[in-house]
């Protein structure tokens, strides 16, 4: 079983920044693909960044060129960091880890203020 805990969100003005920490725990050797899914309100859950163990990279049309998706394998830890954040980043991102099959976080909260 993976555990993932999510940190790191809150309540920012548009145009500022924040960073998602999420940490793995469990019984575990290594984990697959790690990423990053948001659902705003009323929508679906979307991806917003993935990265493989190897650090390969994804993200959506969206927050190309905003966001930054990394990884420390060895903490077993995945991050995002946020910059020019706009009102549409608000929802709640969920951290997603794979290890033949998905584990996700609870959510945590990103509010962008207009």
């Amino acid at each position: 079983q993976v555990q993932l805990v999510e940190s790191g969100g809150g309540l920012v003005q548009a145009g500022g920044s924040l960073r998602l920490s999420c940490e793995a725990s469990g019984s575990f050797f290594s984990l697959d693909d790690m990423g990053w899914y948001r659902q705003a309100p009323g929508k679906q859950r979307e991806m917003v960044a993935t990265i493989t163990r190897e650090g390969s990279k994804n993200y959506a049309d969206s927050v190309k060129g905003r966001f930054t998706i990394s990884r420390v394998n060895a903490k077993n830890a995945v991050y995002l960091q946020m910059n020019s954040l706009k009102p549409e980043d608000t929802g709640v991102y969920y951290c997603n880890a794979q290890r033949g099959t998905w584990y996700w976080g609870k959510g945590i909260l990103v509010t962008v203020s207009s």
